[in-house]
C-alpha cells in the first residue's frame, strides 16, 4: 500500500472516530441534560406550593450594598394579594408584597408540541423550589429609615396590569419617605419601571437605586460549545458571555469576582440567557452605572446579574428622585431585539441571541430565510428557496469547478496511462500530470472548491436553525413538524408503519427519511465525479455518503433539508456541464 492511500485510509479512520465520538460524548449527553431539563420542569410545577429555600448572604455592587432576602419574606409574597399580568404575548401575575417580577408566563410558546403541554413558565414564583425573579429596590446611606423590601405590602390603584393600563403602586414608611411605582407592559415582552422617591423627613438623604435578577438552582443547559446559556450582558459596548461555573468561582477566587465586576459604565444591560428566552435588565442608559454578575446562595446555587448606581444621589428635603428602568422578560425574537436595540439605544442587544464566528453571515442569512418564510408561508419552503439563492451566487466559481472536474473525467484515461508508465518513477509521474493539466487547462484541486465553500454557509445556517426561537416547533411537510429537530423517523420500524419505537437505539442509528434521501442524493451526486484514479481510494469515497448519512441523522431536519436540495441542484448544474463540455470535445 503506496503512502497516499495509506494518509487516506487514516484521514477517513479518524473521521469516523469524530463521528462516534460526537455521538457518544456530545449528542447522547445533550439528550440526557434535555430529558433532566424536562424533569425539572415538572417538577418545579408540581412543587409550586412548596416552601421557598431561601436563604442569602448579602453581596456588594458600586458604593452600596444590595440587602439579602430575608427568610420570611416567601410568607409574606405567598400571602399578599396579587395584580394580574394580561399582555398579548405574558400573562402571570405581581405580588404587592415586594413587587417582585416572579410569575410570567409566555402566552405563544409551549414546552412542548403536544395539545395539552403547558406554556413556557420564564420567571418562577419566589416560594416555589426554584424561584427565578427580578426586582428593583433603593438603598438609603444608614440612617435608620424604613425602606420597601420584599416583604413589603404596596398599594396598587388598579388589579390588571396591560398595555393599556399601567399600575402606579404606592408606599409610605411612616418617617418622611413616600415611595411610588409605576409598571407598564408593551404588546411584546418590554415592562416599564419607573420609581420614585419623595424626601420629606426634614433633611437632605443619600438614594442608591438597584436592579437584579436571582436564579436558584444550576439550570440545565444544552451544553454545547456552539450555544451561550447563561450571564450575559454589555458593558461599554463589549459583550460579555459568562458561564454558571464561573459565578460559582467568586465565592472562593476573589479574581474572579472582579471580573465579572464592570465599574463606571455608562447604559448598558444585564441578565440570564436560555437557548430560546432572555431575561435582561435595561437601566436607564444615561446613568453611570456598577454592573455584576455572582453567585450568593450560603448553601444551594443562586446567580444574580444586578446593576446599581455608580454613585448616591443626594436629595433634598422636599425634593424628588426618580429612576428609570426596563424590564426584557420573553422569547428572543431576532427582529424584536433589533427594535428594541434601535429604539431604546442599546448596544448589541441582538447578541443575546448566540449567531457565533459567523455573525456577519448567519445574521443576514436569517433574514433572508424569514423573509421568503413571509413569502412562501412556511420555512421549510423558505430554506429550500434560499439553497436557490446560494446556488444562484456562487454559480460562478461552481460552474468552473464543476468544469474542470467535467475535463478530469475525459482525461482520466490519459491519467491512468502514465500511472502505469510511472509506477516505478512517482517524480516522472507528477511531472507528466502536471503538463497534462496545463495542456488541458485543468485544475486538479477544483472540485474541492463547492465543499470549501459550502462549510462557513453550513455552519452559518446550522446556527439559524439551531438558536432562533422562529425555527422552534417550525414545520413543514409529512412528519417534520420541527425544523430545529432531527427527523423523527426511523428506517428500523419502516419510518413509523411498526408499532415500536427506537428510543433504544443511539440517536446517529435510528436513521430517518430525509438523512437517507440526502445519503442517496449524495451518493448519485459522486458517481458524476470523476474517480480517483487509485482503485482503493474509489472504494473508500464510496463510503463517503454512508458515513455522512449517519453523521446527519442527528442535525436539524432543516438542514438536512438544505444538504439534500443542495445536492439535487448541484447535481442538475454538474449534470448539464458535463454534457455541454462532452459535445465540445
Amino acid at each position: 500500500m503506496n503512502s497516499e492511500n495509506r494518509n487516506l485510509i487514516l484521514a477517513i479512520a479518524l473521521s469516523m472516530a469524530v463521528l462516534f465520538g460526537w455521538q457518544v460524548f456530545i449528542v447522547g449527553p445533550e439528550l440526557e441534560r434535555e430529558t433532566a431539563r424536562q424533569q425539572a420542569i415538572a417538577e418545579q410545577m408540581a412543587a409550586s406550593d412548596a416552601e421557598s429555600r431561601d436563604t442569602l448572604a448579602a453581596t456588594t455592587q458600586g458604593t452600596a450594598a444590595m440587602p439579602a432576602i430575608a427568610t420570611d419574606e416567601a410568607t409574606a409574597v405567598a400571602d399578599a394579594p396579587r395584580i394580574t399580568i394580561d399582555a398579548p404575548l405574558v400573562s402571570g401575575s405581581i405580588s404587592l408584597a415586594g413587587l417582585r417580577f416572579d410569575d410570567v408566563v409566555l402566552k405563544g410558546y409551549q414546552e412542548t408540541q403536544e395539545e395539552d403541554s403547558p406554556n413556557i413558565q420564564l420567571l418562577q414564583r419566589t416560594d416555589t423550589a426554584l424561584p427565578y425573579f427580578v426586582e428593583f429596590r433603593w438603598t438609603q446611606d444608614g440612617n435608620g429609615m424604613a425602606l420597601p423590601d420584599g416583604g413589603t405590602v404596596w398599594t396598587a390603584n388598579r388589579q390588571s396590569l396591560t398595555p393599556d393600563t399601567p399600575v402606579t403602586f404606592t408606599w409610605d414608611n411612616g418617617q418622611g419617605l413616600l415611595f411610588s411605582r409605576v409598571i407598564s407592559i408593551d404588546e411584546n415582552y418590554l415592562f416599564s419601571i419607573d420609581d420614585a422617591v419623595t424626601n420629606n423627613s426634614g433633611g437632605a438623604l443619600a438614594f442608591n437605586h438597584y436592579g437584579r435578577v436571582r436564579r436558584h438552582g444550576t439550570p440545565v443547559t444544552s451544553g454545547i460549545w456552539i450555544l451561550h446559556e447563561g450571564p450575559i450582558g454589555v458593558f461599554d459596548d463589549i459583550a460579555s458571555y459568562q458561564d454558571y461555573d464561573d459565578l460559582a468561582e467568586t465565592r472562593t477566587d476573589r479574581r474572579q469576582a472582579e471580573d465579572l465586576t464592570f465599574d463606571g459604565t455608562q447604559g448598558g444591560w444585564i441578565g440570564f440567557s436560555d437557548k430560546y428566552w432572555l431575561t435582561a435588565l435595561i437601566p436607564d442608559q444615561q446613568a453611570a452605572l456598577n454592573f455584576k454578575f455572582s453567585e450568593v446562595g450560603s448553601q444551594d446555587a443562586l446567580y444574580q446579574a444586578g446593576y446599581i448606581n455608580a454613585q448616591s444621589q443626594l436629595v433634598a428635603d422636599g425634593a424628588t428622585l426618580a429612576f428609570g428602568s426596563k424590564l426584557f422578560a420573553g422569547a428572543k425574537k431576532v427582529t424584536l431585539l433589533d427594535s428594541y436595540g434601535e429604539t431604546l439605544g442599546l448596544e448589541k442587544f441582538d447578541r443575546a441571541i448566540d449567531f457565533g464566528w459567523f455573525y456577519f453571515l448567519t445574521k443576514p442569512f436569517f433574514y433572508a430565510i424569514n423573509w421568503l418564510n413571509s413569502l412562501l408561508g412556511n420555512f421549510g419552503l423558505a430554506v429550500i428557496a434560499f439553497t436557490v439563492v446560494v446556488k444562484i451566487f456562487f454559480f460562478p466559481l461552481a460552474n468552473k469547478s464543476y468544469r474542470s472536474m467535467g475535463k478530469m473525467r475525459l482525461v482520466s484515461p490519459k491519467i491512468q496511462q502514465i500511472r502505469e508508465r510511472h509506477a516505478d518513477d512517482r517524480m516522472a509521474m507528477n511531472r507528466e500530470m502536471m503538463d497534462l493539466y496545463k495542456k488541458e487547462k485543468i485544475n486538479p484541486a477544483a472540485g474541492c472548491l463547492p465543499v470549501l465553500l459550502q462549510i462557513p454557509v453550513f455552519f452559518a445556517l446550522y446556527k439559524v436553525l439551531f438558536v432562533t426561537i422562529e425555527m422552534r416547533h417550525a414545520p413543514f411537510f409529512g412528519w417534520i413538524t420541527d425544523l430545529s429537530a432531527p427527523d423523527p423517523t426511523s428506517v428500523f420500524n419502516v419510518f413509523g408503519l411498526l408499532p415500536f419505537g427506537v428510543d433504544f437505539l443511539p440517536p446517529f442509528l435510528q436513521l430517518g427519511a430525509w438523512p437517507i434521501m440526502m445519503g442517496l442524493s449524495m451518493f448519485f451526486q459522486m458517481r458524476l465525479n470523476p474517480p480517483p484514479p487509485d482503485p482503493v481510494q474509489a472504494k473508500i469515497f464510496q463510503f463517503m455518503p454512508l458515513i455522512f448519512t449517519f453523521l446527519l441523522a442527528t442535525f436539524p431536519a432543516g438542514l438536512v433539508i438544505y444538504w439534500t436540495w443542495n445536492n439535487l441542484l448541484s447535481m442538475a448544474q454538474q449534470w448539464y456541464i458535463m454534457r455541454t463540455i462532452a459535445k465540445e470535445n
